[in-house]
């Protein structure tokens, strides 16, 4: 069974191993109110993952990762003109490639070009943005050899798109430990999942979040300097409930605090300008994805 690995395998290690996930289609709106800051923030995202057998051991996944960004901020702030930086682009596109180590262990690396911008005249150089993976993992979720089934990923990511412009862990450990229980540990997400029943399920979670983003032509600050990026990042923990709609199509909705919040103007340098005022709490997420 391990020699000849039907297509849906594929597909379901394609995705899971660069996003933690094993989503194909995803379209999903985020929604983050003022509250007692002077920053909102609303995102709209599509995401689209194809992967390709390249040979039974082997195979690459070739995917879209579109999102809207809208920030609303509030009408006290005089510092820079605020309308420049209410509406951002993003879009990744992924180029992925996975292949059989030995027995247990599968290799994966992922490279993303993109862009991430406001977009007021037409893209340049300063609008590309780049982010890549490299993984290492093995599943024993379904090996009846193995007493306590579990799904390891281990790696290193980077992603300019993600708000947190410098390497990171990329570290997963799934493990189901009752019926009904399952945790998985790791960066950039964790969670506690309780499946209620085969169509629903709840879970606390705890994830980063955020972007980042060129600012073309850049944006005055108090009459005397320049930004020329903007960088948001956040950690969230909440609840999330999810609904399967049929085999493959699952509801979401994420309901979680704001731990932390970093929402900062920078120049070329990517040194802090300007921080805005972030005192946000709420984070709001829901969508519809194809799950396999």
């Amino acid at each position: 069974m391990e020699k000849r690995l039907p297509i849906w395998f594929l597909l379901f290690f394609a995705t899971l191993a660069f996003s933690q996930i094993s989503d194909l289609i995803k379209m999903e709106y985020t929604y983050i109110p003022k509250a007692n800051s002077n920053v909102g923030y609303d995102r709209i995202r599509a995401l689209f993952n194809y992967p390709v057998k390249l040979s039974e051991d082997s195979f690459c996944i070739l995917g879209l990762d579109y999102s809207n960004i809208d920030i609303s901020f509030d009408s006290s702030i005089d510092a820079f003109d605020t309308e420049i930086i209410e509406d951002f682009q993003l879009l990744d596109i992924n180029f992925g490639y996975i292949f059989k180590m030995n027995k247990n262990w599968w290799f994966g690396v992922r490279i993303t070009p993109g862009f991430s911008s406001n977009l007021v005249k037409s893209m340049s150089f300063d609008d590309a943005v780049f982010s890549g993976d490299i993984i290492f993992f093995k599943n024993k979720k379904k090996d009846p050899d193995t007493a306590k089934p579990y799904r390891l990923i281990m790696g290193i990511s980077y992603s300019e798109n993600r708000g947190i412009p410098f390497p990171i862990p990329f570290i997963s450990y799934y493990r189901k430990f009752r019926p009904n229980w399952s945790f998985n540990l790791g960066v950039p997400k964790s969670n506690l999942q309780y499946h209620a029943s085969e169509k629903s399920r709840f879970k606390l979670f705890a994830k980063l979040d955020g972007f980042t983003a060129n600012i073309q032509d850049g944006i005055v600050i108090n009459n005397n300097e320049i930004a020329e990026r903007i960088n948001m990042s956040i950690v969230v923990g909440g609840l999330s409930y999810e609904y399967h709609l049929g085999k493959y199509w699952e509801l979401f909705c994420n309901f979680a605090n704001i731990f932390f919040t970093n929402a900062e103007l920078r120049d070329r340098k990517n040194d802090d300008i300007l921080s805005v005022n972030k005192d946000n709490t709420l984070y709001l997420k829901t969508g519809l994805r194809f799950k396999i």
